[in-house]
C-alpha cells in the first residue's frame, strides 16, 4: 500500500491498487454531458490517466495542461478524472479554453478511484495520480504522488507513453 499525505497530513487509500504488468481494472465514471463512460469506451487505445484532487486548483490545472499538451500529439486519449461534479468540470475547460481536454467525473461511485485504489478516505477525493494503459489496459506506468500536493514526475509518465 501506497503512503500518502495531503498538505503532510496522512491519508487513507481505499480500494484495490492496480499495479505495473497487471490489466486494468473497468470503471464507471460521467463526461461533462452526464453519460456513463467505462475504459470499454477507449478500446484499442492507449491511454494515459491523470488524476487529480480538483480541476480547480493550481497543481491539478497545471498537471491537466500539461498532460494534454505533452501528449495530445500521441495517438492515444488522456483522460483527466477527479471527483469534481461534471458541471465543474466543463466550466473548468470552456473558461480555459480547451476543447480537447477529456475530463470524467468519479462523483457518483468512486468506481475509478475504487478500483485503481486511490480514494483518499478522509476527504473523498481522489490521491493525485498517473496511470499509463497500452492498447490492451495492461499498466504500463503508475504513480500515485506520496504529497497530494506535489506535482507527478511528468517526464517519467510522459516517456512511458510515448513508448508504448
Amino acid at each position: 500500500m501506497t503512503a500518502v499525505t495531503f498538505k503532510n497530513n496522512p491519508v487513507t487509500l481505499l480500494g484495490q491498487q492496480v499495479n505495473e504488468g497487471e490489466t486494468a481494472p473497468n470503471f464507471t465514471v460521467l463526461d461533462n454531458g452526464l453519460n456513463q463512460v467505462t475504459l470499454d469506451n477507449y478500446k484499442g487505445k492507449k491511454k494515459l490517466i491523470s488524476v487529480v484532487p480538483s480541476i480547480d486548483t493550481g497543481v491539478c490545472d497545471q498537471q491537466t495542461r500539461k498532460f494534454n499538451e505533452e501528449a495530445s500529439q500521441e495517438d492515444g486519449v488522456v483522460l483527466t478524472i477527479s471527483v469534481d461534479l461534471p458541471f465543474a468540470q466543463k466550466r473548468w475547460c470552456a473558461s480555459n479554453g480547451l476543447d480537447n481536454v477529456i475530463t470524467l467525473s468519479d462523483h457518483k461511485d468512486l468506481s475509478f478511484g475504487k478500483n485503481f485504489g486511490v480514494v483518499m478516505e478522509e476527504l473523498r477525493l481522489l490521491a493525485r495520480s498517473v496511470f499509463v494503459l497500452n492498447e490492451n489496459n495492461k499498466v504500463v506506468y503508475k504513480e500515485i504522488v506520496s504529497e497530494g500536493t506535489n506535482f507527478p514526475d511528468f517526464d517519467a509518465a510522459l516517456e512511458a507513453y510515448r513508448n508504448i
